[in-house]
């Protein structure tokens, strides 16, 4: 299999700067158009199941519904694949197989199923120990796709300390999806496992959806080609890069995790991909110039395998012609608005938790106006069950005097998910 599943860069910037201007912004768009051939991936994928167990999933018919969830992922898992179902308790327990990760066939799945279907709640909540033996068991596989979907529906009973040295550990050795099935569990704690492992977080409020959402994990995780995706940005000598962030298909900020990238150059991993297109969002300092010079602000590779599969270059003109220096990039201007609009969300329902009426009305009241200019049609209709809006395009809203948690927990998790703008969806 080639390392380069059609795999381009393209930027979308405003390269003019006024004199004296130092702010240098970006989005650069990565897409991977998938194999030439057609067929299912031929990429190796290890995959691990991570399935609650703990006492409080034996009410609410949760636990069943875990088990016929954890078997259709099974059964979306094709011949071939290395994985293993791994029960979460206070402690973490392989049930599937013995040792090691078994190989998708029909006598592997009907062994797994047979497995799941002994599963029984009982016992404590510790995330950290759940992803350990995750990482044990993916470590064991051969390089390739390594994926770990995660199921909870309670708060993690470990420390902060003991939490927090299990997530360093296991950063950027495997991709894990979390759900949350429920309204007892911390959307800010599933956010951080997802956030850090590179993966999506979501809410299953109603424990039946469960098959449905875990089939089409599986199938996404089937779906990727390449591993360990790399974007490797350099920036010119007295030149600083500012911020990078996922903007699209959610916001998530890079920055911190910057790896050495040779000289002037910093590496930022970018996960597992299949066919699909990514938006990034960077600023660059630069040492300010004189009407008249250009520059080369910043130049992003795509790396994989350590070969550069693509190249992007970010430019820097200085002008005295106010149209050019004052005009904002459409692209750069809504993820900017994007990126305001999860964190009205968040300081929002924060605020609204702690009784802070004023502002909590204005937070949200800036999402709703946000999510309307941008077009974000999903999470207005997830704004408008937590506020009576009564001028979207202002942002005039009335809190709901009383809000279902789901909706409440619904609107929190997804607050990430972004839109390209309308042109673009056009």
């Amino acid at each position: 299999m080639s390392p380069d599943p059609g795999f381009s860069i393209k930027i979308d910037q405003n390269r003019y700067l006024p004199e004296g201007g130092k702010e240098v912004h970006a989005i650069v768009t990565v897409e991977s158009a998938g194999r030439a051939t057609a067929g299912p991936s031929t990429a190796t994928v290890s995959v691990v199941i991570i399935i609650d167990t703990s006492g409080s999933m034996a009410g609410s018919n949760k636990m069943s519904a875990a088990k016929k969830a954890a078997s259709a992922a099974v059964d979306a898992l094709r011949d071939g694949v290395g994985f293993a179902v791994v029960a979460g308790t206070g402690n973490a327990e392989l049930i599937y197989p013995h040792a090691g990760l078994a190989t998708v066939n029909a006598r592997t799945r009907a062994d797994a199923h047979t497995a799941i279907g002994r599963l029984r709640a009982n016992g404590g909540t510790a995330i950290g120990a759940w992803l350990k033996l995750a990482d044990q068991l993916l470590s064991g596989a051969e390089a390739g796709i390594r994926h770990a979907i995660l199921l909870t529906d309670g708060q993690n009973g470990e420390s902060a300390k003991t939490f927090g040295k299990a997530l360093a550990d296991c950063e950027g050795r495997f991709v894990c999806d979390c759900r949350g099935v429920g309204t007892d569990w911390k959307v800010e704690e599933l956010r951080r496992v997802a956030s850090t492992l590179l993966g999506t977080v979501d809410i299953v409020a109603k424990p039946n959806d469960l098959t449905a959402d875990f089939q089409a994990m599986i199938e996404a995780a089937m779906g990727k080609e390449v591993a360990d995706v790399v974007l490797r940005v350099w920036t010119p000598q007295s030149s600083t890069l500012r911020f990078l962030k996922q903007v699209l298909p959610t916001v998530e900020d890079l920055t911190g995790r910057r790896a050495d990238g040779g000289p002037l150059a910093g590496d930022y991993p970018l996960g597992a991909w299949g066919a699909e297109s990514r938006d990034y969002h960077l600023c660059v300092e630069v040492p300010p110039g004189a009407v008249g010079r250009e520059m080369r602000a910043g130049w992003a590779k795509l790396v994989i395998g350590g070969e550069v599969v693509a190249t992007g270059n970010i430019l820097a003109e200085w002008t005295d012609d106010e149209a050019l220096s004052t005009r904002i990039n459409p692209h750069v201007a809504h993820y900017t608005g994007q990126a305001e609009l999860a964190s009205a969300i968040q300081e929002g329902l924060q605020a609204r938790k702690d009784g802070d009426v004023e502002v909590a009305t204005a937070r949200l009241g800036r999402a709703v106006k946000l999510a309307t200019e941008s077009g974000n049609e999903a999470i207005s209709a997830l704004l408008g069950k937590v506020v009576d809006v009564e001028d979207p395009a202002t942002g005039t809203v009335r809190l709901k005097k009383n809000v279902d948690k789901a909706d409440e927990m619904s609107l929190d998790t997804r607050s990430t998910k972004t839109v390209r703008t309308r042109k673009d969806q056009g």
